[in-house]
């Protein structure tokens, strides 16, 4: 939906398309904004938070288990055969 439409016809716009989902909103032809229901931004939200906490959780499971060793960014350069 242009910018421009929202602009001209006003929020009730918005509402009516929020009915089929979120709303992609153009600016000069290229997307810029999108716009979603309370409930669907909620919902993104709480997926995001689990999936950031499942991530922290493995990784400390990695860490118990000694998968993971500390590295400072020389000793990674070095490793990798990299110039600093």
């Amino acid at each position: 939906m242009p910018a421009t439409e929202i602009k001209r016809r006003g929020l009730s716009v918005i509402d009516k398309a929020l009915k089929k989902g979120p709303v992609h909103v153009l600016k000069n032809n290229e997307p810029a904004y999108v716009i979603m229901a309370e409930d669907q931004y909620r919902e993104l939200a709480k997926r995001y938070h689990k999936s950031y906490l499942n991530r922290i959780r493995r990784s400390l499971k990695d860490l118990k288990q000694g998968r993971v060793r500390p590295h400072t960014a020389q000793t990674l350069i070095d490793e990798l055969h990299l110039e600093a």
